[in-house]
């Protein structure tokens, strides 16, 4: 899908009519597939265990490619386990963004290339390929023995690990997924790592027969300035256009562009409960909390509630729409994630598994606090200056 999307959406039909998975599967693509098992991890203490376990649990493959992949505990951890796999004959191949892993440790590299760990830096600044710099994968994808797989936002640094207990642990969500969907989640691991590997990986070692392992229909879908980056814009702007209750949005980076802000005010003109949290004081990137502030005007005339999460760095990203459909992974509410990195999305069509994600977001409320319009209007001065400033970066940030 590489036509850039310049009008707004009409809204044709809802969540629960038949034709909103057909538009989403038949005309976005790729197929939406029964028979999956989905099951959610918060924070490190739950994802870490649940990860390391996959991959020590590993006999034919290994696929690994992640945005971050910094130093500190966990990324030994993790390289230790990789390497240990890789050492019993297990091909392991490792796919990290050259400049979102900037600070891996050399010792760690040097664990995983002494093992025969395969590791591969997504788009490298060369002098004759500088047009790509901006290109990141984002992507946070696991596949193991190509029967289970990882994805959310989680990154590998030691600022996931913990509970989300204070600042300096966030909070963030991961899954892990089970039955015929992993296959699309593998061939997007694989698209990636062939472009930078020049090595075709297949065979039953990445694409095995797989069983239904669960009740959920899901499929996988992925976006790259290569294939058009704008699918991944269509398609948070369709399920968005679809939904008819409630629309529930966990923005790490909230930016909405203007195709965005009209979805998001056209829901609430037609009734739509929208409420959407997004980091508070402890943030990572306050030139994106800037960025983000500056465009709230329009969402909270329009009644959409945004919710500043307050304990630490607020990183889940995601939609829960009319508790009937949920999308997952690594796609920031953003131009960046829309139109300059590669993504990669869990879509879920599900009653009970969207049920259990909205009251996931229910509880992340209670922690969060609740900015109106007539705070945001009374905001000082410096703040609106630098917000203006900083807006203006809004489609690189």
């Amino acid at each position: 899908m590489s036509e850039r999307v310049q009008h707004d959406i009409d809204h044709l039909y809802g969540t629960g009519d038949p034709q909103f998975e057909r538009s989403m599967g038949g005309f976005l693509g790729p197929a939406i597939v029964e028979g999956n098992r989905v099951t959610p991890y918060d924070n490190g203490d739950q994802i870490f265990p649940a990860l390391l376990d996959a991959i020590r649990g590993a006999r034919v493959s290994i696929n690994f490619e992640t945005f971050i992949y910094w130093s500190g505990d966990i990324g030994r951890r993790v390289a230790d386990a990789l390497a240990e796999r890789s050492r019993a004959g297990v091909p392991v191949h490792v796919l990290i963004d050259w400049l979102g892993s900037d600070r891996i440790d050399d010792a760690v590299l040097e664990v995983l290339d002494q093992a025969g760990v395969e590791v591969q830096r997504y788009h490298p600044l060369r002098w004759y390929s500088i047009h790509r710099l901006n290109n990141r994968t984002h992507r946070k994808l696991l596949i193991v023995d190509g029967r289970v797989g990882f994805t959310g936002g989680v990154g590998i640094a030691d600022e996931w690990t913990g509970h989300a207990q204070d600042p300096s642990h966030w909070r963030d969500t991961h899954y892990r997924v089970e039955g015929p969907v992993v296959a699309q989640m593998q061939a997007v691991f694989l698209a990636n790592w062939t472009k930078v590997s020049g090595k075709v990986l297949h065979g039953e070692a990445y694409f095995p027969e797989l069983e239904p392992a669960g009740p959920v229909r899901a499929q996988v879908f992925s976006s790259s300035p290569a294939n058009g980056a704008d699918g991944m814009r269509l398609m948070v702007l369709m399920a968005i256009t679809a939904a008819e209750r409630s629309i529930r949005l966990a923005g790490a980076y909230f930016v909405p562009d203007e195709r965005a802000l009209g979805a998001l005010v056209a829901a609430r003109q037609r009734g739509v409960h929208v409420q959407v949290i997004t980091p508070g004081p402890n943030v990572d990137a306050r030139t994106v909390r800037w960025a983000s502030r500056a465009r709230w005007g329009a969402l909270l005339q329009a009644g959409v509630e945004i919710h500043e999460y307050q304990p630490t760095m607020y990183h889940r990203k995601g939609l829960v729409i009319d508790e009937r459909f949920v999308s997952v992974g690594s796609t920031n509410f953003d131009p960046r994630s829309f139109g300059l990195n590669d993504e990669a999305n869990l879509n879920v069509y599900d009653v009970a598994f969207a049920e259990q994600q909205a009251a996931s977001f229910d509880q992340d409320l209670r922690h969060a606090r609740r900015v109106t319009y007539e705070e945001w209007k009374r905001r000082p001065l410096v703040s609106r200056v630098w917000e203006s400033m900083a807006s203006l970066l809004g489609p690189l940030l």
